[in-house]
């Protein structure tokens, strides 16, 4: 899967789409970033250069500067796929990513979704 065509795709892309995702079910833009941030380790200064430099999905992971060590703890299914059970690690790491932002739009405590 390490020519998986998402993988490519600008995070800036995408980005706007789990902020109206978000903004649809009465969430804010600074939760997600606040998702991202705890996902990643980016502080919001950092998230914001990577959407100025429109790194795509594998550059955008790449650099981040730490996973979060709770990610592990992601579980559930999205596109039909179990996360936990994705083998490619970026894809497993994107999928992190859906699944949170899917919890903040079915309304979940913030609390939950950050695992803490």
């Amino acid at each position: 899967m390490a020519n998986h065509r998402l993988f490519t795709m600008p995070f800036a892309k995408v980005y706007p789409l789990y902020i109206n995702k978000a903004e649809r079910k009465n969430r804010t833009k600074e939760e997600v970033d606040r998702i991202i941030c705890w996902l990643t380790g980016y502080d919001p200064e950092g998230l914001k250069k990577q959407l100025e430099l429109e790194n795509d999905f594998e550059t955008f992971f790449a650099q981040a500067p730490a996973m979060n060590p709770n990610c592990n703890l992601i579980k559930g299914v999205v596109c039909g796929v179990r996360v936990e059970e994705v083998e490619d690690p970026l894809m497993q790491k994107i999928r992190y990513l859906d699944k949170l932002v899917d919890e903040l739009a079915k309304g979940k405590k913030m609390e939950k979704i950050l695992r803490q």
